[in-house]
């Protein structure tokens, strides 16, 4: 069974915040670069909405959202 999967691109992030903001039970801020730490590569069902939307919102680009059944946001 396929799950859902979070990739991050830690070069191309460039430390908005809006991805820890949006689902801070996913992602989080590296305290020392301000850049984007994936917690839950496979994030729990009750946080996929706002991993989602996270990735949507990122202004770089930096996160893929990729869903079994579709081609990835």
């Amino acid at each position: 069974m396929r799950t859902t999967r979070l990739r991050i691109d830690r070069e191309r992030c460039i430390g908005a915040g809006m991805c820890a903001l949006t689902a801070p039970e996913v992602f989080d801020q590296d305290p020392d670069d301000g850049r984007v730490l994936l917690l839950h590569a496979e994030p729990p069902t009750a946080h996929r909405a706002a991993a989602q939307m996270a990735a949507g919102v990122c202004p770089s680009g930096a996160i893929t959202f990729h869903e079994p059944g579709s081609s990835g946001s």
